[in-house]
């Protein structure tokens, strides 16, 4: 979801694609029929309709949101679709973990809004809702072995504070027996490693089926990004002339996995 002092472009970039499509329509039909109608029974509008219906095309820029839209859609769903393991899914940074587990939902049939700030909140990181019942979602320490009854109490608050029907809290980890204690009784539902893997490889469209990894002719596939991961050979630090795997796409992306020959 776009933040506050976002634009409307910025909004609409983070909503469906189809929802700029149609923002786009409606500008057109007013800008080219609606105004010049509703103008053509008074003289001192006839400018007015004249200049709308020149500038008509300018609903066409609601088509670059679209685009970034369907961008990101189809970036997340192939996200989804590589992760064969939760090692896998746990070499993810945290921002496609993220966007990783609000597709997982989307397919569920929930209705998914991101929080989309630049950085981890500690707070709520999705909110999904179905059936008019909104749930708060956190993906919290996806690279920490067991998470604390802390954090579920204060994911209880939010859960009050906002009058959300439930909590959701999710981990590739476990969570302490002080944690599931706490939530037990509650509307929380603890998510962890074993069934966290199950949730994405139930809704799944075309799973990527793993491959022996250190098979350096078969093609291997960046977890976090996509691309393709290629052998790279250090070039200092203590691994110095060693071979690893890297993402084709670094610096941008700055995967990498351990290399056995």
């Amino acid at each position: 979801m776009a933040r506050r002092d976002d634009g409307l472009m910025d909004l609409l970039s983070e909503l469906p694609w189809w929802i700029s499509v149609i923002v786009g329509v409606v500008v057109y039909v007013v800008m080219a029929f609606v105004i010049p109608a509703v103008s053509s029974g008074n003289p001192m509008s006839k400018p007015l309709a004249q200049v709308a219906s020149q500038f008509s095309w300018i609903a066409l820029i609601f088509l670059l949101p679209a685009g970034f839209s369907a961008f990101r859609s189809a970036s997340k769903s192939r996200l989804l679709d590589r992760q064969t393991s939760i090692e896998s899914i746990q070499s993810l940074p945290w921002k496609r973990f993220e966007e990783l587990l609000g597709e997982a939902y989307r397919r569920q049939g929930y209705s998914v809004v991101e929080n989309s700030t630049l950085g981890s909140d500690g707070g709520i990181d999705l909110t999904i809702r179905m059936g008019g019942s909104a749930f708060l979602v956190q993906c919290k320490q996806w690279r920490t072995s067991k998470v604390g009854v802390k954090v579920i109490r204060e994911m209880f608050g939010l859960m009050t504070a906002h009058h959300a029907a439930g909590a959701i809290v999710v981990t590739s980890g476990t969570f302490t027996k002080e944690a599931r204690d706490f939530a037990s009784g509650k509307p929380i539902e603890l998510v962890e490693g074993d069934q966290l893997v199950q949730i994405i490889h139930s809704v799944q469209t075309r799973p990527v089926v793993a491959t022996v990894p250190q098979a350096a002719s078969a093609t291997r596939i960046c977890p976090a990004c996509g691309s393709e991961l290629v052998v790279r050979v250090a070039r200092k630090g203590p691994h110095a002339g060693g071979k690893f795997w890297g993402c084709a796409s670094f610096p941008k992306c700055r995967h990498t996995e351990e290399y056995v020959s």
